[in-house]
């Protein structure tokens, strides 16, 4: 795509693949489930125009990414994520190099922590979708999302290794990619079990992301299938137990976040009232701002590409 180069970095013990374009201060793209370096492919020519560096790997256990023990969920803990990116940074950039990071769904999650943890390798944060989540003594989200949504919910459906992967087998991957990805519902994502996506009939129309998208997609979860992504749902109450020790530390880099006010975490209990009303903010004590787009889901950044461009620079300029 428009000069977008690609490569392999060996770092924390992993292949990691990478695209990448642009001269500047680099600019780390992060992307969620079940995506690729490829859910950046707009920010990636728009920063590269406009004098950043920008680099979009293939998470640990996605597409062209390898070396990962993909049947063991425990080596895709929060620590092993923001490793395989402090490893990338180190193999890419100059001894202590401070970066901008852009994170999306679980790249925000991971995004979070890479910031509270390596403060000092971020200049600045842009996060979709998910906001900051801090330790609670009340237990994992699993337990939570459980007791609210019961055992449909797609979260707890990814707990079980081997159950959902049997399930979404007997559906073609391309199918897979499109629920995902086009999935518009403000409300939790149901998967019961036996019975597939529980919105949207077989032939609902691609809205997001175009055919030719869902098909590159498609053509690299078909050759990794997909327990590497669901591993980071499974890896839940393992993380919960780990970051104990991090319980009241807050982060301190300066931040903005967006997402879709038809994104089905914004309407999760008691998440508007926590963004909106002081909760985030205070977690997040250099929170500059954070905007809620008009018809927009979750997979926020290839759906609304021209609006999150924009927003992206405006912040970055500022430092």
């Amino acid at each position: 795509m428009e000069g977008i180069e690609h490569k392999i970095i060996s770092a924390n013990g992993l292949n990691i693949h990478i695209a990448e374009k642009g001269q500047g201060t680099l600019v780390l793209l992060i992307h969620g489930f079940p995506e690729l370096w490829y859910s950046w492919r707009h920010q990636i020519l728009y920063l590269a125009d406009h004098g950043y560096r920008a680099v979009a790997p293939d998470l640990r256990g996605y597409g062209d990414t390898t070396g990962a023990p993909v049947n063991d969920h425990t080596k895709f803990t929060i620590y092993h994520l923001v490793g395989d990116l402090i490893g990338l940074l180190n193999a890419i950039t100059s001894e202590g190099e401070k970066v901008f990071v852009v994170g999306q769904d679980w790249g925000a999650f991971v995004a979070w922590h890479l910031c509270m943890f390596r403060l000092d390798r971020v200049k600045a944060l842009v996060n979709f979708s998910v906001p900051f989540f801090p330790w609670s003594p009340m237990g994992d989200l699993i337990q939570m999302v459980r007791a609210v949504y019961g055992e449909d919910h797609y979260m707890v459906r990814f707990q079980e290794p081997g159950d959902i992967e049997a399930e979404l087998a007997r559906i073609d991957v391309k199918t897979v990619v499109k629920k995902f990805l086009t999935f518009r519902e403000p409300g939790p994502y149901y998967f019961p079990k036996g019975k597939g996506f529980h919105y949207s009939p077989n032939d609902a129309p691609v809205t997001l992301p175009p055919e030719d998208d869902v098909e590159y997609f498609t053509s690299k979860f078909e050759k990794s299938g997909f327990t590497g992504g669901v591993n980071y749902y499974r890896v839940i109450p393992l993380n919960w137990e780990l970051t104990a020790v991090w319980s009241g530390v807050k982060v301190t880099v300066p931040s903005k976040f967006i997402i879709g006010d038809l994104d089905m975490v914004y309407h999760m209990p008691g998440i508007k009232d926590y963004i909106h009303n002081g909760g985030f903010q205070y977690d997040v004590p250099l929170l500059e701002e954070v905007v809620v787009l008009e018809d927009a889901a979750h997979f926020i950044n290839q759906e609304k590409p021209d609006e999150i461009n924009k927003n992206i620079i405006e912040f970055l300029k500022k430092f």
